[in-house]
């Protein structure tokens, strides 16, 4: 690997990001400091662990910060059905679909550096 960046789920996460952002402009405007910059937070944070694991000396910290980018990941999971239980949005079929392919790839390539470990 020469960089973060060339990881397919590094670039479907950043995808994501800007997919979580546009989705959010829609929102209530009183939810600007809480729900809102919540799932941008933890949206942002998903690729941001992804680059620093990857960017660190050893497989070992890689593996752990994919599992913060894991928790980031159902975080927004989490986020995103609030936000259709409160009615801020109607079908987010297609996140929770972009969401599962992240957690696949991400457990995928945790499970593969883990081998190396062994």
């Amino acid at each position: 690997m020469k960089s973060h960046k060339d990881l397919l789920v590094w670039q479907k996460s950043v995808d994501m990001v800007a997919r979580i952002y546009s989705e959010t402009k829609g929102w209530p405007k009183e939810e600007i400091y809480g729900l809102i910059s919540q799932i941008r937070r933890a949206a942002v944070s998903i690729p941001s662990n992804i680059a620093e694991g990857a960017g660190r000396a050893g497989q070992k910290e890689f593996s752990r910060f994919l599992s913060i980018a894991m928790g980031s990941l159902a975080e927004v999971e989490t986020q995103i059905v609030i936000a259709e239980r409160l009615g801020f949005m109607t079908d987010a079929s297609e996140l929770d679909r972009g969401l599962q392919e992240m957690r696949r790839m991400i457990v995928g390539l945790k499970k593969s550096l883990e081998s190396t470990l062994d």
